[in-house]
């Protein structure tokens, strides 16, 4: 059976500010082109369809229009819900929608009921996991406590009960919205710790062929039966480095897999630039980016003056700046929080103006302002030390 894998679509989400609509409209003509061309058997959409539990109706008008497109393939398209999704929200009409192959599984209630598939080789149980909160869903499966691992150990022993039942054979697959041991986050993931613990071992999905996974937004392996499609789009420029793609999977007889990354169309390149503003405005080397959208870090020892204009003059895309000095000589090693140690609060304050100003000096007035400031804060502090608690 032939699988196409995706997940972390993110409907609805921008990039420092500049919409991705239109990437997104363009990714999910890719994915129908994908299933009409590949002869696709079924799809698989491994959470985080929105980026937010409610959606714009950008994002909505999006998404409704892939399910009928999708329906109007007769490919049977199976989605989870992930952290970043409303579970009830983008469950509701799931029976009907299911009428037209598009199976919607956002109940923890409905782990064990697999979709089921079938090919020339037998037949095949898809079951999807939505994204399991442990505190919210530890009791239904009998846990008095536990995090991720525990509920979806516990999951997965429903889903093992379950394939016990059905005919010698069948293969199973489980879509999941996890952090898996082993994978390499980036940046735009929201984070799912519980209790300091965010992944879950490799382990707790033995005992099926494949696991379509979501949640990391880097396309990668953690066994030849285990993996994460990553999202279609980057969403932060931690992603500058990913190949971003969705995996054609196929599925033989006897449970093994193949597996091919198809790539997305991406609406920009991304570059992440970083020197100072005179060597990234002047290096021919750069040219390359002058197209992309832009991250820069500029090294001047003192804040250039407009320097988001300066740079925009040549990277018209440059859509956030950041600042890292180059350390002074004999400070290359020295913390900041080293330098300023023994330094009164107000000569730390009048350091940081004149660092943000290019060099200089504070005034008299100014020296007044921040002394002022000092003291009221001061006396504030004494003022809430002494109330009784």
């Amino acid at each position: 059976m032939r699988l196409l894998h995706t997940s972390d679509w993110h409907l609805g989400r921008s990039f420092h500010r500049e919409s991705l609509q239109d990437a997104q409209r363009a990714f999910l003509d890719h994915l129908v082109a994908v299933v009409e061309e590949h002869r696709v058997e079924a799809v698989l959409v491994a959470g985080d369809v929105y980026d937010r539990a409610l959606p714009g109706l950008g994002a909505v008008a999006l998404f409704d229009d892939v399910l009928h497109r999708l329906a109007d393939l007769g490919v049977p398209t199976v989605f989870i819900s992930g952290n970043h999704d409303s579970a009830r929200r983008l469950g509701v009409g799931a029976g009907l929608i299911g009428r037209a192959g598009i199976h919607l599984r956002t109940d923890p209630d409905g782990c064990a009921a697999p979709v089921l598939l079938a090919d020339e080789h037998g037949p095949v149980a898809v079951y999807g996991l939505p994204y399991l909160e442990p505190a919210l869903t530890r009791e239904r499966f009998g846990l008095a406590s536990g995090g991720h691992a525990e509920v979806l150990r516990a999951a997965m022993a429903q889903v093992r009960a379950d394939l016990a039942e059905r005919p010698e054979g069948t293969r199973a697959v489980v879509l999941a919205h996890a952090f898996v041991t082993g994978g390499e986050p980036s940046d735009s993931e929201r984070d799912i710790t519980v209790g300091g613990v965010a992944s879950v071992p490799a382990s707790v999905f033995d005992g099926v062929h494949y696991a379509a996974l979501g949640h990391l937004h880097g396309c990668q392996t953690l066994a030849p039966h285990l993996r994460y499609s990553g999202s279609p789009l980057a969403y932060s420029f931690s992603e500058a480095h990913h190949r971003k793609t969705m995996w054609l999977v196929d599925l033989a007889a006897d449970g093994s897999v193949a597996a091919e990354r198809l790539d997305c169309p991406q609406p920009r390149p991304l570059a992440r630039l970083g020197g100072r503003l005179a060597e990234l405005l002047t290096d021919p080397g750069l040219a390359v980016h002058e197209e992309s959208w832009v991250q820069a870090t500029l090294t001047d020892p003192l804040r250039p003056a407009n320097p988001m204009e300066e740079l925009r003059g040549r990277f018209p895309h440059t859509l956030q700046l950041l600042f890292e000095p180059e350390p002074t000589p004999g400070e290359e090693h020295v913390s900041y929080a080293d330098r300023v140690s023994g330094r009164a609060d107000l000569e730390i304050a009048e350091g940081f103006v004149r660092h943000v100003r290019g060099g200089g000096e504070v005034d008299e007035l100014e020296q007044g302002w921040l002394q002022e400031a000092f003291e009221a804060v001061r006396l504030a502090t004494e003022r809430e030390q002494e109330l009784p608690r």
